[in-house]
């Protein structure tokens, strides 16, 4: 009994590794060596509480320096150019980074082997980069859209077969606002490598172009002047730059013409609505547009040869 209650620390609990030629816990026990038992566990136990304590204070003073770095990272963000999106993408990508690093190093003042903790987070890494290459794909073309900015907040665009207003660039979707009021989300990464159409223009005018078709044997002359005396009187039709009416190609049973005049950012989808109407009516009235289309088929009788 007297054995039991004269324990001893051993120099090799807290700073000193145990040798690997020590005995477990299991032979100690099987030899009845219950004085040695427990000993090692109150080292064990001090291992652990010092351990703990490390790992906690660890963690307090890097929390702290990442904070400040953020801080600091976000004020030199503020004063550049940087849109808003890429600032909070930059910002939550340092984040996990640095407490990544943290992470790695309280593991490894705590005497974990980091090497290990490394090829296991490799491994996992794979495994979910194979099954979400299609998200990786889309996180990259969002890094791509928010550093070569195409378009921006607010743009008019065409991509993709689709066209509407940016509302908001993501990271991993792009949300357009169409002139009917729908919601469309786009993947980034087909959309960072098609084509882009940017209908926005410095001063906040946008074109629009209307193809008209008229019949054969109309006056090119004619059908010039009433378009644009159909721009000229509408009132959200801008007077500069000056709107544009021309033949452009002549189809097998139509003649082709090119209307184009520009509005407002707000105005241009009742600009063109309103023209098309417009235009349909006027030129039915005329006589220069026919409901059908008409097609010409010419026969001949090829004379029989004597045999």
């Amino acid at each position: 009994m007297m054995t039991l209650l004269q324990i001893s620390l051993p120099t090799d609990s807290i700073f000193v590794p145990r040798s690997p030629n020590d005995p477990s816990f299991g032979q100690l026990i099987k030899e009845g060596r219950y004085d040695h038992v427990l000993d090692n566990i109150l080292a064990w136990g001090i291992d652990l509480i010092v351990n703990i304590l490390i790992a906690i204070v660890l963690f307090i003073i890097g929390r702290f320096l990442i904070t400040k770095i953020d801080n600091f990272v976000a004020k030199i963000m503020r004063k550049s150019s940087i849109d808003n999106t890429l600032k909070g993408f930059i910002s939550s990508v340092l984040q996990t980074f640095l407490f990544i690093v943290l992470f790695m190093i309280i593991i490894n003042s705590v005497g974990v082997k980091t090497i290990s903790i490394a090829a296991i987070i490799g491994t996992v890494g794979l495994a979910i980069g194979l099954a979400m290459k299609d998200n990786l794909s889309n996180f990259a073309g969002g890094v791509m859209i928010l550093l070569s900015k195409p378009f921006r907040s607010g743009d008019y665009i065409r991509a993709l077969n689709l066209e509407g207003t940016v509302e908001r660039i993501g990271i991993m979707h792009t949300i357009l606002r169409t002139g009917d009021n729908k919601t469309i989300y786009i993947p980034n990464g087909p959309l960072s490598t098609g084509n882009i159409i940017n209908n926005n223009s410095l001063d906040g005018t946008l074109r629009t172009e209307i193809i008209v078709n008229v019949d054969y044997g109309c006056n090119v002359d004619e059908v010039k002047e009433l378009l644009l005396q159909i721009a000229a009187r509408h009132p959200k039709v801008l007077k500069q730059p000056v709107p544009f009416a021309r033949m452009s190609k002549i189809n097998p049973t139509s003649l082709e013409f090119v209307f184009r005049v520009w509005a407002k950012k707000g105005d241009l989808a009742d600009v063109n609505h309103d023209l098309s109407e417009t235009v349909y009516k006027q030129l039915y009235e005329r006589g220069l547009i026919s409901s059908t289309q008409r097609m010409s088929v010419y026969l001949t009788k090829e004379e029989e040869k004597p045999v």
